[in-house]
């Protein structure tokens, strides 16, 4: 059973966005995606300044099994990437939610209501 903390809202695509308090969106991928790709060996990641809709691909996350695209949960504006993840892109395995990917500065928050909640993505992986 995967990890889904209640906080936090999911995209479909397994994106997880979370509402930081300098009006943020933290955007990760959920337990169960990195679960499902195995072993991270890579990640690509957006430009600072880079505007998506939501849906947009975002980045991409390479594993030892596949290379899945990472989606904006939301619209907004990238304001921050974790650096950290060029040197270190198991910290998506190891610890998938406090390892961002990027920031946003969101477009409208409203959009993160529209996004699954943790009862609403466990039922969507079928947990």
């Amino acid at each position: 059973m995967s990890n889904i903390p209640a906080d936090l809202r999911f995209a479909e695509s397994h994106e997880w966005a979370r509402l930081e308090g300098d009006g943020t969106v933290s955007v990760g991928i959920s337990d169960h995606a990195q679960k499902a790709l195995g072993d991270v060996v890579f990640v690509e990641l957006p430009e600072v300044g880079k505007v998506f809709t939501a849906g947009g691909a975002a980045g991409v996350v390479e594993s030892v099994k596949a290379a899945s695209d990472i989606y904006s949960p939301i619209a907004g504006k990238v304001v921050a990437v974790n650096e950290e993840l060029a040197d270190s892109p198991e910290l998506l395995n190891e610890e998938p939610y406090d390892a961002w990917i990027f920031k946003l500065q969101p477009s409208e928050k409203s959009e993160l209501k529209e996004l699954l909640d943790a009862a609403g993505y466990r039922a969507a992986i079928g947990e």
